[in-house]
């Protein structure tokens, strides 16, 4: 299920210029107790560790090294803020999932990211990324169950998009909006996209531009 193309065409160009401008990092947080004011509106990616959510981020802003990649899976952390043109926060969140980094290392990130989602009212969305090559897993479905109980609004990123073919790519789609159809939290429509190739990233940053409009962000 995607978005028509007259619902996002009016979003497309204020969407390249929010992510035109300005991109900072502002903090770092490895605990609740260190997290910023809630002086802006957050919007937060989450997603395993090898999605490759850094390099939707750095597609997303145009920049190289904004969120930090590695191929080595697990390397974030910690939420990483960054202040988007004075608009937003976008939140960077650690991976999860991994299973080649110490279980208490890993407890202590599963439980950061799950108490951040269920506890923090100027968070506006989450776009949870998944691997279009292999769909929602369980562990993902414990971030979805998450965010459905804490009542946040949450879109399905399918990241690595260009590695399917097309039949291959809307059967995904088609399958992970069944998966979702009756989340209470999950807005419908599915994101494709590739940060190699840049398909579907205007659209995202229209989704985004969209997002705060509504919200009278704009």
């Amino acid at each position: 299920m995607t978005d028509t193309a007259s619902d996002i065409e009016p979003f497309l160009e204020p969407g390249r210029k929010l992510f035109a401008g300005e991109a900072d990092f502002k903090w770092a947080a490895n605990a609740l107790t260190n997290l910023p004011p809630m002086s802006k509106v957050e919007i937060a990616f989450a997603g395993r560790s090898n999605v490759g959510k850094s390099s939707l981020v750095n597609a997303l802003t145009g920049r190289n090294t904004l969120a930090r990649t590695s191929h080595t899976p697990g390397r974030t952390q910690q939420l990483n803020f960054f202040d988007i043109g004075g608009r937003f926060h976008l939140v960077d969140m650690p991976g999860y999932g991994y299973a080649a980094v110490e279980k208490e290392k890993v407890q202590a990130w599963t439980k950061l990211i799950h108490d951040y989602l269920r506890g923090r009212a100027s968070l506006a969305r989450v776009y949870v990324l998944i691997d279009a090559r292999h769909g929602i897993k369980p562990v993902d479905e414990a971030v979805l169950e998450t965010l459905d109980k804490a009542a946040v609004s949450y879109q399905i990123v399918l990241t690595k998009a260009d590695e399917l073919k097309n039949g291959e790519i809307e059967k995904r789609i088609a399958d992970t909006a069944q998966k979702i159809a009756k989340r209470a939290a999950a807005f419908p429509v599915i994101m494709p996209t590739s940060s190699r190739t840049g398909a579907g990233i205007p659209e995202l940053r229209a989704q985004i531009a969209r997002l705060l409009s509504e919200r009278g962000e704009a």
